[in-house]
């Protein structure tokens, strides 16, 4: 990436070129004893993002820890490009985060995979949702009905302790499920 970067500084290209950078989400092997990415654990979920435009030379090689979405690429380049996104683009402009790292776009992220590990008893798929905040990630595959998750990532990073069915974690788990059926319910109005 520094030497593309460099290589646009050298052509004279720099002040009217958006370069992004994304890849793939990460690929477990053997990491909770799976293998592939068929599960919401960070490493299968969070996936490198690097933005380079004209725009945001304060923030120059400069992290944030402010939470985004893929889905927020659209109405950021968008915004970069001093093009109007349709009202019906989900997702938010991160140009805001760009000009200062230290400000944060989003309270929680959300994701959807399909599990790939288990099938129902009619052999049929269904998907795992989960909404990640700075601090903790909630998960529910199939709506719940195989199983939920809730890790703490100040205590336990790599998570390794479950606390969905720990009592003393009733009350943030009703918020995050609540959460997590709301944004839930804005993807699905989103596809309409």
């Amino acid at each position: 990436m520094g030497r593309l970067l460099d290589a646009l500084d050298d052509l004279k290209l720099t002040d009217n070129t958006i370069v992004v950078f994304v890849s793939d989400h990460g690929y477990h092997l053997g990491a909770h004893g799976l293998w592939q990415k068929s599960d919401l654990f960070e490493g299968s979920a969070r996936v490198p993002l690097i933005i380079a435009s004209p725009d945001n030379d304060a923030a120059r090689g400069k992290t944030t820890q402010s939470l985004t979405e893929l889905v927020d690429l659209y109405p950021t380049l968008s915004e970069l490009c001093g093009i109007e996104a349709p009202p019906q683009v989900a997702g938010q402009s991160v140009v805001s985060v760009l000009q200062n790292p230290d400000r944060t776009l989003r309270d929680e992220a959300y994701s959807v995979t399909e599990c790939r590990t288990v099938r129902r008893w009619d052999k049929s798929k269904f998907l795992g949702r989960s909404i990640r905040t700075d601090r903790y990630r909630y998960t529910e595959w199939d709506e719940g009905s195989y199983g939920v998750e809730l890790y703490d990532y100040e205590k336990d990073p790599e998570e390794f302790t479950n606390l969905a069915y720990d009592p003393e974690y009733a009350d943030l788990m009703a918020k995050m499920r609540r959460r997590l059926h709301e944004r839930q319910r804005e993807a699905n109005q989103d596809r309409l």
